[in-house]
């Protein structure tokens, strides 16, 4: 079996791993650009892709370095309170650790030296992702509408994110900190609410703390 070439890298808003999405599209405003390895970074591979509005991208969780000792994973939809079997989740912790992501492809920059370059939207996936392989999305094959999903039924409600500070944090990045925090990324088992946490998106440090019914963000400042 011959091995996988890394043909990208995906360049994100999440520099932390810690408060990116759980599932892909849930962040709408969630910003990547792929950028091609030299071996890659030609514009036929990339002919006729701007047709397509929607990708599928196969990667890797490259941060997480240890292997799993167990094929039993506890997902958080379901509190992290149940074992299910790691190949029935999409959990990180899982061998070879490949991810499927479907992204929109908002644009194609054919011009300059990293040329070709793609700028998608709706990632779930920290900055500085493998790409091992691009995948235009099929409306009619990938699209299963009676297809069941286990406890995943449904996507989780975002709640309000309410500003309990100043922060002179521009528009564009305060859509994505409000999407992500809506999402409540947070472990699913704290059921602290005044408990803080932090994290890094697009460049700003956001400290917020979550209730069942909304999230306060606490601070947010520019990291230097």
């Amino acid at each position: 079996m011959s091995s996988l070439n890394v043909i990208a890298k995906l360049r994100t808003c999440y520099t932390d791993k810690f408060g990116v999405p759980r599932q892909s599209g849930l962040v709408p405003a969630a910003w990547g650009v792929i950028e091609f390895e030299p071996a890659y970074r030609r514009a036929e591979a990339v002919r006729g892709i701007k047709e397509f509005s929607h990708l599928w991208l196969i990667t890797q969780f490259h941060l997480v370095n240890e292997e799993p000792t167990s094929l039993t994973v506890r997902p958080p939809k379901l509190g992290g309170n149940e074992r299910r079997g790691v190949f029935a989740t999409r959990s990180p912790f899982r061998p070879n650790r490949l991810t499927l992501s479907v992204v929109k492809l908002d644009r194609v920059e054919l011009d300059g030296n990293t040329a070709p370059r793609l700028f998608v939207s709706g990632v779930d996936l920290v900055d500085g992702t493998p790409v091992f392989d691009i995948k235009p999305y099929i409306r009619y094959a990938d699209s299963i509408p009676e297809a069941r999903s286990s406890f995943a039924t449904t996507p989780p409600p975002p709640v309000p994110v309410l500003w309990e500070c100043q922060s002179s944090v521009p528009e564009e990045v305060r859509v994505i900190i409000d999407q992500s925090l809506a999402q409540q990324p947070q472990p699913a088992y704290h059921d602290d609410s005044d408990r803080a946490y932090a994290t890094e998106i697009a460049g700003w440090r956001v400290k917020w703390a979550s209730k069942p019914e909304c999230a306060r963000v606490l601070s947010c400042e520019k990291v230097e």
